[in-house]
């Protein structure tokens, strides 16, 4: 270590890189905190880990590359155990023939050049990469491969100690201890195993005498760990200073993102949000993947019909298409697709969010923020001075975004939104509620979605389940000539690649209300919820319990799904 930090640093005074001056700081640094001689150049401001990457590059004519844009293969990472590329400081990166390509901060460690002949038999080319970048890169596939058990090993349940009083954790103390080895290790492996497991949430949640984290699966809650409750605030602050957020700050509520590139181009967004409890921070960080974002409606789970009406509705001109459904349920995903369908050069499109989500090209997306008075109301009145044709608003939440979405749907545009109404017919009147009037809502509104996600019987593990009594599909919602002669229901037994679950993804159902003239004059003659719902019925709207049963029947989902998404008619 200290001969690598003597070269380096002699080079660079040499080539007058550095002064000598400069070089005494970083060696005086490097006795008192350990590191690399490079590392603490960098954190001094000095040089930069590019300038010394290059430098060492120019110096021993070895090719220096950048590893955020290597995807290493297991079987690559697997030839070198961590603790070796930890001491020498280096990666294996790919295979060409009998030589092994390895990343190295110092390409003249022969140390670890004969490390490494010895351990893979394999010839070494060295190529060189900056000391920050490797570590981070042996990070994230180490990490990735390491079991919680693995994480865990050296921490004794009789280390844990109750009864800490929260405020008084030294910030100085915390940022510390979040950089320990095993917490960074243990916050990689819970973000890394909830995007292999397909989770949407992680929930991070402290009690009096426990800390637990769970993964949301397909719409449920699993218990994945119990980390230790010595762990709770170096874990919790990890998470924080990824998201750049305040560690010293834990009586009020704080929102944050985290950003992850996993190889390939691929990126992760987590969207943190952090709660103080009664026993500490509660974090929940919802995983965005837009490479997973399903904008194509066809395979979203709409029958041909209900399909046909929704986009006969976002092609009008102007008008109103409203959303509804509980959190969670893919409403966003759906005002997504509708917009990727819309997105044509001929159109200007922007959207009021809170947040954004999703980063869509060629659409102009505004991020709510209420502390400074950038509401959706006034996002939209603003929208209206910016020449729009479609317009997206997040949510309509009150009478004033209610009543400008309208004049906009009035006045030429086509206005997209959601709303918190627990099926189609209903949220005509909760319109009405806030205070708009019956015949701009018929004027206005061209068609009404309501939503809700269900489980998928696991392709891998499905079977047929004969349990389920036809009765049950008849108590269910199903007319009886319709069951008659046996209707073949599937379950999944549960194996490796649905996580013993029996399900594996999400099928939407759809109830869309297309307002017919019949609809619109009983609207005008003030009828309740109920009466609407019978007329939408009769113009062959499939209620949601319907649309649920019918993907019961096509084997997609479970009975025992539809039942727990939807409410009977």
């Amino acid at each position: 270590m200290a001969d690598k930090g003597q070269r380096l640093g002699e080079l660079l005074v040499r080539e007058k890189v550095i002064s000598l001056v400069e070089l005494k700081k970083a060696q005086g640094e490097q006795a008192k905190h350990g590191g690399h001689l490079g590392y603490n150049l960098a954190k001094l401001g000095y040089i930069s880990d590019t300038e010394i990457t290059e430098f060492l590059s120019q110096q021993y004519n070895i090719p220096a590359i950048e590893l955020a844009d290597y995807e290493i293969e297991p079987e690559i990472i697997s030839l070198i155990p961590r603790e070796v590329c930890d001491r020498h400081g280096i990666i294996p990166v790919s295979r060409a023939g009998s030589s092994l390509i390895v990343a190295m901060s110092d390409p003249t460690n022969l140390h670890a050049i004969d490390d490494v002949k010895f351990l893979t038999g394999y010839n070494v080319e060295p190529v060189i990469s900056s000391e920050t970048t490797i570590r981070e890169t042996v990070e994230k596939y180490y990490s990735a491969n390491v079991s919680y058990e693995e994480v865990m090993e050296g921490f004794e349940e009789d280390e844990i100690e109750f009864g800490e009083d929260d405020e008084s954790v030294n910030v100085v103390e915390l940022e510390k201890m979040s950089e320990d080895a095993p917490v960074v290790r243990l916050v990689n492996l819970i973000l890394i195993n909830a995007i292999k497991k397909n989770a949407s949430d992680i929930h991070v949640e402290p009690y009096e005498k426990s800390l637990r984290v769970r993964y949301r699966i397909d719409g449920v809650l699993h218990e994945e760990m119990h980390p230790p409750l010595k762990l709770r605030n170096a874990l919790i602050s990890r998470i924080k200073i990824m998201s750049q957020l305040d560690i010293a700050e834990r009586r009020l509520p704080q929102d944050g993102r985290i950003k992850l590139k996993l190889g390939k181009g691929r990126e992760m967004d987590f969207r943190v949000s952090v709660l103080p409890t009664l026993f500490g921070e509660k974090v929940v960080l919802r995983l965005l993947d837009k490479s997973s974002l399903q904008l194509d409606m066809t395979k979203l789970g709409f029958d041909p019909l209900p399909l046909e009406q929704f986009k006969r509705s976002i092609h009008r001109p102007y008008g109103m298409v409203l959303v509804t459904g509980p959190t969670g349920s893919g409403k966003t995903t759906s005002l997504y697709s509708a917009l990727s369908e819309l997105n044509k050069p001929a159109f200007n499109i922007s959207t009021a969010e809170d947040p954004v989500e999703y980063n869509l090209a060629g659409i102009n997306q505004v991020q709510m923020h209420d502390e400074i008075g950038l509401n959706f109301a006034s996002a939209l009145r603003s929208f209206l001075r910016q020449d729009p044709d479609i317009i997206m608003v997040g949510e309509i939440r009150d009478f004033e975004t209610a009543e400008i979405g309208v004049k906009a749907a009035l006045t030429g545009h086509l206005v997209l939104s959601t709303l918190h109404t627990n099926d189609a017919p209903s949220s005509v009147s909760r319109l009405l509620n806030m205070g708009i009037e019956p015949f701009l809502v018929t004027a206005s509104v061209n068609l009404i979605l309501a939503q809700r996600l269900a489980r998928k019987v696991c392709s891998e593990c499905r079977v047929e389940d004969p349990s389920i009594p036809m009765q049950a599909l008849i108590d269910a919602g199903m007319k009886p000539e319709e069951v008659e002669g046996g209707v073949p229901l599937y379950k999944g037994e549960g194996c490796e690649i649905c996580n013993d679950t029996g399900y594996k993804g999400r099928i939407a159902m759809y109830e869309v209300m297309e307002f017919s003239d019949d609809l619109k004059e009983l609207v005008l003659q003030g009828c309740s919820t109920a009466e609407l719902k019978a007329e939408a019925i009769r113009n062959n709207m499939d209620t949601l319990r319907v649309a649920g049963l019918k993907k019961v029947v096509e084997g997609v989902t479970t009975l025992e799904e539809v039942v727990r998404t939807t409410a009977p008619d």
